[in-house]
């Protein structure tokens, strides 16, 4: 089970790494993150025709790559030939769309991995555990955090790997029926809310269940030092500098 240590402040994940200065999961943005002082690096995987696990947010490719039509339809050799910082807004040169054997394998031992699973248009598709059997091969069980806002796919990460931690993802003006009792029922040890939704009572309430809070995404420096104040427990942010920065401020 994944230890998380004791920083006397939020932990801090880069959310799909660095994305607010390099283009978001790729391993560019992922090494840029730590390099800006993140505690760990989340990113969002999917799987490809040929049943690859690929980092990818969006079910299509074309917000982020100079391809078009769903990632489950394209081959991963196809992927691989797209470039993933087509439409960053500064210049990027080329990435790749990364496997998740070469984030494991990369990153692993460098960082707590935050792997949203986000097979939301295709949840049959045994994306799980194939994320499942990647982790174990790395030996990476006790470095690794799942989540995801199916919780379906919690259960059965459950079932499958108890000992991977995992972290249920709450959409705005929902988290409620989370806290009061379906984050503990889908067996997940972090509930995940959108940032609009975090108050001192809701922190207080999963705290007492036991439980961590991590809040997304996380981006203006009065969020960052409210949130501190109320005790979160981690935050994702597009901006891992910034938030060291404040949270250094704050002694």
């Amino acid at each position: 089970m994944l230890r998380w240590p004791d920083l006397g402040r939020p932990f801090v994940f880069g959310h799909r790494g660095a994305s607010a200065h390099a283009p978001e999961n790729t391993l560019e943005a992922f090494e840029l993150a730590l390099q800006e002082g993140a505690d760990g690096l989340e990113f969002d995987v999917k799987l490809s025709q040929d049943g690859r696990v690929v980092v990818i947010h969006d079910a299509t490719l074309d917000r982020t790559t100079d391809g078009q039509g769903r990632v489950n339809r394209q081959r991963l050799a196809a992927l691989r030939r797209l470039n993933a910082a087509a439409h960053f807004p500064a210049a990027a040169g080329r990435a790749q769309i990364p496997t998740l054997e070469e984030v494991l394998e990369r990153f692993g031992q460098r960082a707590i991995l935050n792997i949203e699973l986000t097979n939301y248009t295709s949840p049959l598709d045994g994306l799980v555990g194939r994320v499942v059997r990647l982790v174990r091969r790395f030996g990476l069980q006790d470095r690794v955090l799942l989540s995801s806002f199916f919780p379906q796919n919690l259960w059965l990460a459950a079932a499958l790997a108890p000992q991977i931690y995992r972290g249920m993802l709450s959409e705005p003006n929902r988290f409620g029926r989370m806290v009061d009792g379906g984050l503990w029922r889908w067996g997940c040890q972090a509930l995940h809310p959108h940032l609009k939704n975090v108050t001192p009572a809701l922190v207080q309430a999963v705290h007492r269940r036991g439980g961590r809070v991590h809040v997304y995404t996380v981006n203006r420096p009065p969020d960052m030092r409210r949130l501190r104040a109320w005790g979160v427990d981690a935050i994702f942010t597009d901006d891992p500098a910034l938030a060291r920065q404040i949270f250094s401020e704050q002694g």
